[in-house]
């Protein structure tokens, strides 16, 4: 189980529920990571909070989509947060993320493909005239040619995604056994993500709900 990262998303904007969570999830069996989203980085105190933050492995989910320069001046200005990995969206184009990647650092770039919460009649609203998988296909090889670090798909499109990009694949949209899907549309347990080709998972609410020890114990057993 060591050899897998499981990141687990802060989605909240409270500070001490954050803290909480760090607490409750250190463990000697699992790999883990922080994910912090636009929620927390746009609170109060929550840029501050992750700059303090020390031998912890940080995942900061801000998703760019934008002009090149506004990226790369973008990912300048978090370089105080001693950050692991960064999301970009790769439909932001190949200038864009050659751009980020070239300013990087010791930061690893991470594409976005498709969002977990969207299916094919989604993309057919929004003007997409290829199938998900397609679309998916499509921007794996764009992260290949851009040589980003990493790859955020669904679990989903795994198997068909490692047959391009070849470095970690990281799959949200991830329920414990018996969990409620909420806004996710193509998700997966842990067990059956990783035997489909995963490098990493991103566990939100099975994990942050409720008893957080409790729901850490139950993951493991899971894994085994």
């Amino acid at each position: 189980m060591k050899k897998n990262k499981i990141f687990i998303a802060c989605d909240t904007s409270s500070i001490s529920k954050v803290n909480e969570i760090i607490k409750k999830t250190q463990n000697s069996k699992i790999k883990i990571g922080y994910k912090f989203g636009l929620e927390f980085l746009n609170s109060k105190n929550g840029r501050n909070f992750i700059s303090k933050l020390k031998n912890k492995i940080i995942f900061i989910d801000l998703k760019l989509n934008d002009i090149p320069n506004t990226m790369s001046s973008t990912l300048k200005s978090l370089k105080d947060l001693r950050i692991n990995y960064l999301t970009v969206h790769i439909s932001s184009g190949l200038k864009a993320l050659k751009e980020v990647k070239k300013v990087c650092g010791k930061i690893k770039i991470v594409g976005v493909t498709t969002l977990t919460s969207l299916d094919n009649e989604d993309l057919k609203s929004i003007g997409h005239q290829r199938s998900l998988k397609d679309i998916v296909k499509l921007q794996a090889k764009l992260a290949s040619k851009a040589k980003l670090d990493a790859i955020v798909c669904s679990p989903h499109e795994v198997k068909e995604v490692k047959k391009i990009f070849k470095k970690e694949i990281i799959t949200p949209g991830i329920r414990l056994l018996g969990d409620l899907i909420g806004d996710q549309k193509r998700i997966m347990t842990p067990k059956e993500a990783f035997q489909n080709g995963a490098t990493s998972l991103v566990i939100g609410r099975s994990l942050t709900k409720g008893n957080v020890k409790k729901n850490i114990q139950k993951l493991i057993r899971e894994l085994k």
